[in-house]
């Protein structure tokens, strides 16, 4: 395989033209990818198949009044001064609303002056100082969408102060919090990493090289998963993972590519095979760790009906966009540049260090002590990791906006200040599949059901078609079910319409414990446990649609891991052929992750520095770990990949395997440094974000990848392998075999050195 890489190199260092030409042709299929591109989904829902969303399809189905129409928003009023029963108030809030009455893609708009008795009494707060006006559209969907902005702009609130919240004003709020997020990120990174690529090659042509690169696989990450969008439904996630993770792999493996491209010919070697011995080296490592990354990432496929896999398809795709950009456009460039890699180079002070001196040092000191390397690094990732045995995993909701949000401030506000709202509800769905819910028998069943809820302690009501807290009993209600609906009194009729379909009863529950709160979860256990004979109970509402998203994303993730740590072993194996430096990999990555685990539980579930980040303490939506964990084990792999190959190319070359690992630190140390503060860089750039999802992936990749390159590479890694010496080599014989059969190894570099600028 390095063969491969290497004659490669050779063709790419003969023909650059072509090569550059095709760049220019994804380039331009990139571009077009974006402006046609599909409409992305800015909500964050799980919607597998889970109980309560059977629960959900189930109401919607039978019920024609439950029947999802078009999208809708809600408008809060608020005047500290008037009543909301005062002519003055009525009047401003009437020329407020007056053009959104008469837009034609407005389906309905109901104000408290609409209504009357109880239904008018739920838009008026409790203080009479706000009011709720609610805007139904005639369109829902991406079109609906769209149509929000223009209808907000039409409310003219004269006197009033107005708020926005509700299904749409909550969707645009995330939908316009990320795009600033994801520009924000892209305005700080891009200086910070092109000041850092300077420092570290101390070259202004060097440094440009990766920024170009970082160019071309952004735009085509974005153009992928833009025309992905016309298949599948893709998450405005999605975008935040191509940037994020797409500028920190290609500027990763743009400084690899380049940073031995420099040294080969800083040893003297022809611009030929200086290119050749990058690509059959670094070029090698980087296919392994984009292969690996790209896998890691895959891994969110595992979840599908949720937001994650559409991530992980484009998060996987922008990685090895980034692989096909280093090893084509950038071994193109450096072909037609040559020694002038390092034009326009910086300064540097008289008497400066050599760039291995403290890796040096730091090698030969961890090779004499691996114990004393090795315990201490070992025992802070522990300690670090043991806030994740506290963890609380929950859904995000509207929490996951910035404390400042109009949207969410409106939400808090309705479900504080108005009468009804701020409750936990629960559906109970008893479906029969044969036959009505309201045959005799099946009436009393539904009245005992409702009889052992109504006792459940922390429910406040149960409504439906009986009534336990009513004074009809239960003989009542099967002699009044008994007679055809059109008989009934019109009240019971509007009841029987609401909670009574050909095959379903749904009974509504009322509790006042919050629904994310363990007791709702208690509650909602208890609901699950009763059972009525010959039907099957459901139950869904905000506490179940949360648990079960947790239990679905769970229930996932062992075959997700064991997929990423597989595959794993397998990629790292073809590289090196050993068993035992694989498993090593793998372990020191659970420590690793885990200790940012513990971080994440640690600053976003316990609250510390949230004043510091602007954010809302809250449970971990398990959406974060799963991201962070196929993240971090792929982006892992950037610098095993480079360490372990620089380890056993030394290896190879002097047949000392202290001497190998001490070597390799040395030679790879300084660009493992710098490479890890660019993509942490990266990383904290998104943990500046607004949405406290980014945010906590931001951060915690963040911490991941500065433990990694510190603690792990430079500590632990080299300590372990210097304690089991040649056995880090090691494999069965007959994997031996099949790894020389398969070609993927490492070729040996038995090299003189040439003579100081020889064949430029």
């Amino acid at each position: 395989m390095s063969a491969a890489f290497a004659t490669w190199a050779r063709i790419v260092h003969r023909w650059p033209w072509p090569v550059l030409v095709g760049s220019a042709v994804l380039l331009a299929l990139s571009v077009l990818g974006i402006l046609s591109g599909g409409a992305l989904n800015a909500t964050d829902g799980y919607t597998g198949p889970t109980p309560s969303r059977q629960a959900e399809q189930l109401i919607r189905s039978e019920l024609a009044s439950r029947q999802p129409s078009g999208s809708s928003f809600l408008l809060l009023f608020s005047d500290p001064h008037l009543q909301v029963s005062s002519p003055a108030y009525r009047a401003a809030l009437e020329a407020a609303v007056a053009r959104l009455r008469t837009d034609p893609r407005v389906a309905r708009l109901v104000t408290p002056y609409d209504l009357e008795g109880a239904a008018r009494a739920s838009l008026v707060s409790r203080d009479g100082h706000k009011a709720l006006v609610q805007v139904v559209l005639r369109e829902s969907g991406s079109a609906a969408d769209r149509a929000y902005p223009q209808l907000r702009a039409e409310v003219r609130p004269g006197p009033l102060q107005v708020q926005a919240t509700g299904g749409l004003a909550l969707d645009h709020a995330f939908s316009t919090t990320l795009e600033s997020d994801l520009h924000r990120a892209e305005a700080i990174s891009l200086p910070v990493t092109g000041l850092l690529l300077l420092v570290i090659f101390a070259s202004a042509a060097a440094a440009l090289l990766p920024l170009g690169v970082r160019i071309l696989t952004i735009l085509g990450g974005l153009g992928g998963t833009l025309l992905l969008a016309h298949a599948v439904d893709v998450s405005l996630y999605a975008l935040n993972i191509v940037t994020l993770v797409g500028l920190g792999v290609s500027i990763d493996y743009s400084l690899f590519i380049v940073s031995r491209f420099r040294e080969e010919l800083g040893r003297g070697a022809p611009r030929s095979e200086a290119l050749a011995t990058t690509l059959a080296t670094a070029g090698r490592a980087i296919t392994f760790s984009g292969v690996a990354v790209a896998v890691g990432l895959a891994a969110l496929l595992f979840y599908q009906g949720t937001f994650m896999a559409s991530m992980g398809a484009a998060g996987a795709m922008v990685v090895l966009i980034a692989v096909v950009y280093a090893l084509t456009f950038l071994p193109a460039a450096l072909a037609l540049l040559g020694p002038r890699v390092d034009a326009l180079g910086l300064p540097r002070p008289p008497g400066q260090r050599r760039s291995g001196g403290l890796w040096a040092g730091l090698a030969g000191w961890v090779m004499e002590r691996p114990l004393v390397a090795l315990v201490p690094s070992l025992a802070l990732l522990l300690l670090t990791g043991t806030p994740f045995l506290g963890i609380r995993l929950s859904t995000g909701g509207v929490d996951l906006l910035p404390p400042q949000s109009q949207a969410r401030q409106a939400y808090r506000t309705l479900s504080d200040d108005f009468p009804g709202q701020g409750r936990t509800t629960f559906s109970v769905v008893v479906r029969y599949p044969n036959g009505s819910p309201l045959e005799p028998e099946r009436v009393g069943a539904l009245y005992d059901l409702s009889q052992q809820i109504a006792a459940i302690p922390g429910v406040t009501q149960v409504s439906g078609p009986v009534d336990p807290a009513g004074r009809l009993t239960r003989a009542d209600y099967q002699r009044l079910y008994a007679e055809p609906r059109d008989r009934l009194p019109e009240p019971l009729q509007a009841e029987l319409r609401e909670s009574v379909g050909p095959h379903i009863a749904v009974l509504t529950i009322t509790s006042d414990v919050p629904a994310a709160s363990d007791r709702a979860r208690q509650l909602l256990q208890r609901l699950r446990a009763l059972e009525v004979k010959g039907a099957q109970t459901l139950v869904t509402g905000e506490t179940a649609s949360d648990l079960d998203a947790v239990s679905y994303v769970l229930a996932r993730t062992p075959p997700a891991v064991g997929f990423v740590i597989g595959f794993t072993l397998v990629v790292l194996f073809l590289l090196t052929g050993s068993v035992a430096l694989p498993i090593k990999a793998v372990l020191t990555d659970l420590v690793s992750i885990s200790a940012s685990f513990g971080a994440l539980v640690w600053v976003f579930q316990e609250g510390h520095l949230s004043r510091l980040l602007n954010f809302t303490p809250q449970p971990i939506d398990p959406a974060v770990l799963v991201i962070m964990f196929a993240s971090v084990f792929g982006l892992s792999m950037d610098y095993e990949v480079l360490l372990v190959s620089r380890i056993q190319e030394e290896q190879q070359r002097t047949g000392a395997s202290a001497g190998a690992v001490a070597a390799g630190l040395e030679r790879s140390g300084r660009l493992i440094t710098g490479a890890a503060a660019i993509m942490v860089a990266v990383f904290v750039s998104f943990g500046l974000a607004d949405i406290v999802l980014i945010k906590a992936i931001g951060l915690g990749l963040a911490l991941a990848v500065a433990l990694d390159a510190t603690v792990v590479r430079a500590l632990v890694v080299p300590s372990v392998m210097r304690l089991l010496g040649q056995a880090t080599w090691w494999a069965p014989r007959p994997l031996r075999r099949l790894h020389r059969w398969l070609g993927t190894g490492e070729v040996e570099f038995r090299r003189e050195p040439l003579a100081e600028g020889a064949g430029r």
